[in-house]
């Protein structure tokens, strides 16, 4: 993949995994330049011949919004917009969800509805081309005005203010501008409005979120087929014909991977004694299943905002439009991230009954799944770290659009907490990658006491590749150095 064109074509989240995976370039587009070009001509004649005032154009904002402004501090009101708006608090954004939100703000733009300078677009491209990641607060947007906080550090960088990261090091934005010969960009009207206002900060999380929820999802059926083999489970609870007539489609899909990742095991092959298996086991399909369900929809959410301009007013030359109005409430953003950090929450209640099943001495597995327990206490403890981070992932789960707190003088009364939505959501599901890569350490210790017969042959090349990484445990050994082993085998798992 070249250098990719920003433009009105759909912008999958496909298409920016294979951007960020490859590291690949972005470049405006003629189209999009042009429609940037137009839009901000067609504004600054308005502004112009204008006399009644324009929202965030030629008055204040928030509640200031009657509080006109003159054409000669236009710009100024922009710049002193996102100088205070930069009220950023807590941890550092992760660079790579900021990267995203560098792609996510250009793409918005490039629409030709925001009145941007084609010239601010190009620093944005710039500073996403060269790996300078402004230094963003993970606390402060309330997820409706659009993600003001953040994006007004985000857009600091600009203007020869705030801190970047730059080759993986902290320092001065007028610092690394001055290396790249990159000069402050003047703010025209509206543009701080433009870079503040938006979705940015939720959607870039939402992005980063599905795109790992896909990830963990497939392999989650991966690692449980293992554990099911270990464990001896039957396959009758997989078979199609259950499945037609319930025919959810994450369900079916689960059932026919399970099928699939278990096709030729020796183990499985073997007569079974017990008639059925717990749920956690048995269940899989309605589970991983109706998971699958949720990251489906939640992606059609985020990928149609990402797709969308969601800064205010809106600006529609064509039409000689310009529309206060309200795109940039995190509302659809907020109820996804709460129904993703749920669903994805139960891929780890789910695993960790695994894991706890598969250290309880059953179906010919030894206690705590090493040869002489007791002087050993093998993979007991794991199993306590993996209950305490499925009971954390459940006191996220609360739903942060549950609520709303009044804002700007009673201006804004309603707002979406989309961005808290986002936060907790980003740590309750590296929480599942955590759990599962726990599940993975116990099934493939598990596996082996049933040498010499083999699991499938997918599995047997999941665990000969794993076994690179992770030994086999025969006597107790520093065990929180192989689960962080386990988890990055699982980070560079490619699918």
């Amino acid at each position: 993949m070249k250098k990719h064109r920003i433009s009105k074509e759909f912008l999958s989240l496909e298409i920016i995994r294979k951007i960020i995976d490859k590291k690949v370039k972005i470049e405006l587009s003629e189209e999009s330049r042009s429609a940037v070009a137009k839009c901000r001509a067609y504004l600054d004649a308005k502004i112009e011949n204008q006399t009644t005032p324009v929202y965030g154009i030629t008055t204040g904002f928030g509640s200031l919004c009657n509080t006109s402004i003159s054409k000669d501090n236009l710009s100024q009101l922009q710049h002193n917009l996102v100088v205070s708006h930069a009220c950023g608090f807590g941890e550092a954004v992760p660079q790579e969800i900021v990267k995203l939100m560098l792609l996510l703000k250009i793409q918005s733009l490039s629409y030709g509805h925001s009145g941007v300078q084609v010239a601010t677009i190009e620093r944005l491209i710039d500073f996403f081309n060269n790996g300078v990641y402004p230094v963003v607060y993970q606390q402060g947007s309330l997820g409706a005005s659009g993600d003001l906080a953040p994006l007004a550090h985000l857009a600091l960088s600009l203007l020869n203010l705030g801190e970047v990261y730059h080759k993986g090091k902290k320092q001065k934005a007028a610092t690394v501008n001055e290396k790249f010969g990159w000069k402050p960009i003047v703010l025209q009207s509206k543009e701080g409005l433009a870079l503040l206002n938006g979705t940015q900060f939720m959607s870039a999380y939402a992005t980063w979120l599905v795109m790992k929820s896909e990830k963990l999802s497939f392999l989650a059926d991966m690692i449980a087929s293992l554990s099911l083999d270990a464990f001896q489970g039957r396959t009758e609870p997989f078979y199609m014909s259950v499945h037609f007539v319930r025919p959810h489609i994450g369900q079916l899909a689960t059932a026919a991977n399970i099928t699939e990742y278990l096709e030729g095991s020796e183990i499985l092959a073997q007569q079974k004694e017990h008639v059925q298996d717990p749920y956690s086991f048995r269940c899989m399909p309605q589970v991983h299943g109706a998971t699958k369900d949720s990251i489906h929809y939640v992606k059609s959410v985020v990928e149609t905002e990402i797709n969308s301009v969601t800064d205010n007013p809106t600006i529609f030359p064509d039409e000689d439009l310009i529309v206060s109005a309200g795109n940039f409430h995190g509302q659809p953003l907020a109820l996804v991230l709460d129904f993703l950090t749920l669903s994805m929450s139960e891929l780890a209640n789910i695993s960790e009954r695994r894991i706890y099943q598969l250290i309880s001495g059953k179906r010919g597995l030894p206690s705590f799944l090493v040869k002489n327990p007791g002087l050993n206490s093998g993979f007991m403890i794991p199993q306590y770290t993996a209950a305490s981070i499925v009971s954390q992932n459940k006191t996220f789960c609360m739903p942060a659009s549950a609520d709303s707190i009044e804002s700007s003088q009673g201006q804004e009364d309603h707002v979406s907490m989309g961005a808290n939505a986002a936060t907790k959501s980003f740590i309750v599901i590296n929480n599942v990658e955590k759990v599962l890569a726990i599940e993975l350490l116990n099934a493939a210790q598990a596996v082996e006491f049933h040498r010499p017969l083999k699991t499938s042959p997918i599995l047997e090349d999941l665990v000969l590749n794993y076994r690179k990484f992770v030994p086999f445990v025969e006597n107790d050994v520093l065990m929180y150095e192989l689960m962080q082993q386990s988890r990055e085998f699982i980070k560079n798992l490619k699918f």
